[in-house]
């Protein structure tokens, strides 16, 4: 093309635009002054586009989104947008609207016993000896009194349904012949 600096501008097409005027150089460019110097282009504010964009148009000034992922990878798994699902017996997982998978942990109450015992499948551990708890290195039985020598007494006190246990039995010592 002909230097037209000074006169005005051109664009893809061989259009000419007078200084002072706005256009487009092209389909997929940004809106330019035509100045004395040549084409000022003035590259707007776009919008940002979103994290999970996977598929750009680029042919406007601004980029624009046409298709979002809706869907999470997670531990070599794909969720779908909002989707709960289970990763163990104690880990529940969403898959955020944002691609992000988030993940609570099951909270388990105190046991009522101190040999909690964990089984397959199952989150939280399970008293299978019954509520009880420590007489030194023993362990008792609640709601019993247990002589756990010639001397001594000692009471695991435990409240029904309270799921409150003392972790240690509260002991007497006797008088020894």
């Amino acid at each position: 093309y002909p230097d037209y600096r000074g006169k005005g501008c051109v664009d893809e097409s061989g259009f000419v635009y007078a200084i002072g005027e706005k256009f487009a150089p092209g389909p997929s460019a940004c809106p330019c002054l035509c100045t004395e110097e040549g084409p000022l282009c003035i590259q707007p504010e776009c919008p940002r586009l979103h994290p999970r964009c996977i598929h750009v148009d680029t042919t406007q000034c601004c980029p624009q989104c046409k298709e979002r992922k809706n869907y999470c990878e997670f531990r070599g798994k794909t969720y779908q947008t909002l989707e709960e699902f289970m990763v163990s017996p104690c880990e529940r997982c969403r898959c955020e609207g944002n691609g992000e998978v988030l993940c609570t942990v099951s909270a388990c109450p105190q046991t009522e016993c101190v040999d909690p015992v964990y089984e397959p499948d199952q989150c939280c551990p399970i008293c299978k000896n019954g509520p009880n708890c420590f007489a030194e290195t023993l362990v008792i039985p609640a709601g019993r009194e247990v002589k756990t020598d010639e001397c001594t007494i000692c009471h695991c006190t435990y409240e029904e349904g309270t799921w409150r246990i003392e972790r240690q039995a509260m002991c007497t010592r006797h008088e020894c012949k």
